[in-house]
């Protein structure tokens, strides 16, 4: 693994499987049932220039975890970029404040021009449509784990990657990890105009793997094992492509498709937000509480993957083991109401 994450280009197979079992041993702390200290005293600097949520709160969680410390940044309007600094000068000096960085921005390659000024590791957080190395990431942990509770293996899986395939990073990402594995099948269904970009798809097809397209959910899906779905993202539409458009039932996750097109074992991805607007048409809401939405699971598994990130960067993952303790404080059996115990 090199000194930064800027896109899942930079990992091998061998790679991944690394972090996947860093992540494991991460599980007792991400879980609250025990605490390290071992990077007490390191900064992240959390350099958001895009609206986030869920992933800059578990990037700062993620390093808290650890005992490291965090200095957050959102939004363009009070950065210096806003007054004309440039993307190299903002590196060079965030880097004399952090020990680490990560960074989200809306222009694709940006976060790479930024690693450029630094040799302090930095994170891709996501760059517009570019990619979302963590995200991936995360959802292999997430397969592999779901999958050995089956007692299934990723190769030879039939996965359906479904949604807005164009602008959506987290799944350009996701492709290029699956295409790592052994052979397996993946399907793609997108509306019109949001098609996977066709060198994502000839990389797949050239390392062995069968790729195939459809042009809705309105078919048999009754030997897939993970429907991974995602938003439309109009934020990121021109505006010749937002005029009359609208999402059609036909590309809607919800429990009928799953219950009367797919089957009773497969799981139900999403990397968030889900739009729940009645009519949004994204992964409906009327799959909370089946146990083939791992949703909740996956954003949970974002800590010890990321965990397992910042570890390996800082060099520390040999390390944990050495440091835990039991956490003094109250921890609730099951975080969700709906979840299982640990």
């Amino acid at each position: 693994m090199s000194s930064h994450l800027l896109s899942v280009d930079s990992l091998s197979r061998d790679d991944v499987d690394h972090l996947i079992r860093v992540a494991a041993r991460m599980e007792p702390i991400a879980q609250r049932r025990k605490v390290t200290r071992v990077l007490e005293g390191a900064v992240l600097g959390n350099l958001f220039f895009e609206a986030s949520t869920r992933t800059r709160v578990s990037f700062h969680a993620a390093f808290c975890r650890l005992g490291g410390s965090v200095c957050d940044t959102t939004g363009f309007t009070f950065s210096s970029m806003a007054k004309g600094e440039s993307l190299y000068d903002t590196s060079r000096v965030m880097s004399g404040y952090c020990d680490a960085i990560v960074m989200r921005h809306p222009e694709q390659g940006s976060v790479a021009e930024f690693a450029q000024a630094t040799n302090v590791p930095v994170i891709n957080g996501g760059d517009g449509p570019g990619e979302h190395p963590s995200q991936a990431l995360l959802d292999i942990y997430t397969i592999d784990k779901e999958f050995a509770r089956r007692g299934k293996q990723l190769a030879g899986a039939h996965i359906l990657l479904t949604g807005d395939l164009k602008f959506g990073r987290t799944v350009h990402s996701l492709i290029k990890l699956l295409s790592l594995y052994a052979p397996m099948r993946i399907t793609l269904v997108s509306p019109p105009g949001l098609e996977m970009p066709q060198h994502l798809v000839e990389l797949v097809a050239s390392r062995g793997h069968r790729v195939e397209t459809r042009e809705h959910l309105a078919a048999d899906f009754s030997d897939v094992d993970v429907v991974y779905t995602t938003r439309i993202q109009k934020e990121r539409f021109t505006a010749e492509m937002s005029e009359g458009f609208s999402l059609s039932r036909d590309y809607t996750v919800d429990k009928a498709f799953m219950d009367q097109r797919v089957n009773d074992h497969a799981i139900v991805m999403h990397p968030l937000p889900r739009d729940s607007r009645p009519d949004a048409n994204d992964l409906d809401v009327d799959l909370n509480g089946d146990p083939r939405l791992a949703i909740f699971r996956q954003t949970d598994n974002g800590i010890p993957m990321r965990m397992a990130i910042f570890a390996t960067l800082l060099q520390v993952e040999d390390l944990i083991e050495k440091d835990l303790r039991d956490v003094p404080w109250f921890v609730p059996k099951t975080v969700g109401v709906d979840d299982v115990e640990y």
